[in-house]
Parts: structure tokens; C-alpha cells; sequence
């Protein structure tokens, strides 16, 4: 007897279901009825042997081996996407697909605001849609296929992508205006370091740029976005380390902040990433140009 062969369709209702963890949720997603989906699950489940989901009247749970299998059943369905862009811009001639960028809070609003029009110059008719979201959940988007490329910074795990540097971001050591004891870099060690919360990946990359130093974060006050944490700064709270990008962009120029330059500081490196089998390298390159170039334009800016 022939063994049944799992269909891509099927595991479109997998990846749905334990995103939903909800049969009624997962069958609207998809498109169709329950008892489709229903059906179209239990016939994945034969066909390569294991439980996916354990079904009660008031829950889905995914079993250990359905985590796994939804896991790889998203990576399947991102690079199918990625063959169907391939077919269409070539049918095409130019890329049409609209293209998905994700973006850490702590680079996005600073970079692609300022490289919008030269991305819409050189790509008119693009629709471009921007999510800012923490590292774990764009890499997360970006493997299952909800994002086509992703902004971020390292270090951070990121070796199942094609990854292209972009720049290095320093720091500055930041506080308020009228502090009556500047800080020094070499005073970090003993001053009140407020920093970004610890879901951010900024909040590691601070830690890390002074490693000879053992810089002690402030844990009762941590902000949840850089303008939070300039204001706090500003009222005199304690200092803080800023990546130069936000510096360069003009993002603190409304708050009454003194800066001191932290250069021996280890820079993060800001990347942006993009699924190995995506059909649009090219395209990602040439925007990958851009960024860098929008970097450079901002640092002589500030300079000047």
C-alpha cells in the first residue's frame, strides 16, 4: 500500500494551528471550513505517523512532536513563498510582491525614515509595508515567512539567514544637561545606568560595549523605548549609553541631554537579514545599499 504523501496545503493548516491554537481561528486564516481543516490534519497525522494535537472541548495543545513539526512546517511554507516570488517576477520582469520589512525599535525609526525616498525613487511602485518588533519575533517572522527581510542588530544568532553587514553603531554616554557631576567614561562602573528593558537587544549591546567595565543596570527604572529612556535621563534619573544612529537621526534634539562620546565603546553591528532561499537577493542588496548609504549621509550631517 502506497504510504500517504503530506501536501502543502496540509501544512499550511498546521502552521495555522499552532499559531491560532484554535481549530475555528486556524480553519478562518486558512480559508476554509472546520471540518476541513479537521480533516486535512488528521489526514498529516497519518501520513507521517505522530499526534500533532491534542483536541478538548476548551483547548488545542500542540504535542512535542507537533511543536516540531509546525516549526518545520512554517521554514517549508516561507521557502514555497520564496519559489512563488521567483516565478512571478520573472513572468514579471521587475520585482511587484510587496515587500515586508521588520525592524528592531531601536534602528528602524532612525534609519528608514531617512531612506524612504531614495527606496521610493528607486522603487516607484513597491508597496512596502515596515513592522518594528523585538529580535526574537523578527527572526521568528522571518523564518515562517511573514517577513521578507529583517533589520537588526548584532550580536545575535542569526546563522540560518543570509546576513549583510550594514554599519557599526557606537554609543555615547548620556545625561541630563544640568547634572552637577558629568559623567566620565571612566566613572560608568559606580553611576545609576539606566537602560531599556531586558527584552530588548539594546539592553545586552549596552552591557557589552564597555567589557573591561562591570556596569550595574538600574533594574527599579527600565524603559521600554529610547525616547522613555532620554526623558528619564533628562529629569536626571541616572545616564544612559545611546547608539549613535539615534544620535545622528536628530532623535534626542528636543531633550535637554549632555553627550559625551564613548569611543573605545564596542559598537553593535546592524545588519539586515534575509531568508537563503528568498528569490529577491538582488533586490535586498540594492536596499541593503541604500541603508548604508543613508547611515553615511546622517553621520556627515551630524558632523557638519
Amino acid at each position: 500500500m502506497k504510504k500517504p504523501v503530506i501536501s502543502i496545503r496540509q501544512l499550511s493548516f498546521v502552521a495555522a494551528l499552532a499559531e491560532e491554537l484554535n481549530f475555528s481561528r486556524a480553519a478562518k486564516r486558512c480559508q476554509v471550513s472546520q471540518p476541513t481543516l479537521s480533516t486535512g490534519l488528521r489526514e498529516c497525522e497519518m501520513a507521517l505517523g505522530v499526534q500533532i494535537a491534542e483536541r478538548t472541548r476548551r483547548s488545542v495543545i500542540l504535542t512535542p512532536a507537533g511543536r516540531e513539526i509546525a516549526a518545520r512546517a512554517r521554514v517549508i511554507l516561507a521557502a514555497v513563498r520564496d519559489l512563488e516570488d521567483l516565478a512571478t517576477q520573472t513572468a514579471a520582469g521587475m520585482p511587484n510582491t510587496p515587500l515586508r520589512l521588520g525592524a528592531i525599535p531601536t534602528v528602524g525609526p532612525y534609519l528608514l525614515p531617512h531612506a524612504m525616498p531614495e527606496i521610493r525613487t528607486a522603487s516607484p511602485d513597491l508597496k512596502f509595508y515596515l513592522r518594528e518588533e523585538l529580535a526574537e519575533s523578527l527572526r521568528d517572522g522571518l523564518a515562517s515567512g511573514r517577513l521578507d527581510a529583517i533589520l537588526l542588530a548584532r550580536p545575535f544568532d542569526l546563522e540560518e539567514f543570509h546576513v549583510e553587514p550594514l554599519f557599526e553603531d557606537g554609543f555615547q554616554i548620556a545625561m541630563a544637561a544640568d547634572a552637577p557631576h558629568p559623567v566620565a567614561p571612566a566613572g560608568l562602573e559606580g553611576a545609576r545606568l539606566l537602560l531599556l528593558d531586558e527584552d530588548h537587544c539594546l539592553h545586552r549591546h549596552t552591557l557589552d560595549a564597555c567589557p573591561e567595565m562591570r556596569l550595574q543596570p538600574d533594574r527599579r527604572a527600565l524603559a521600554t523605548g529610547l525616547p522613555t529612556l532620554a526623558s528619564m535621563v533628562a529629569e536626571g534619573l541616572g545616564a544612559t549609553l545611546l547608539p549613535q544612529l539615534a544620535i545622528d537621526g536628530g532623535a534626542f534634539a528636543d531633550h535637554r541631554l549632555s553627550l559625551v562620546p564613548l569611543e573605545k565603546a564596542r559598537p553593535r553591528e546592524v545588519v539586515l537579514a534575509w531568508r537563503k532561499t528568498a528569490a529577491r537577493g538582488v533586490e535586498f542588496g540594492h536596499l541593503a545599499e541604500i541603508l548604508r548609504q543613508t547611515r553615511q549621509r546622517l553621520a556627515e550631517r551630524a558632523a557638519s
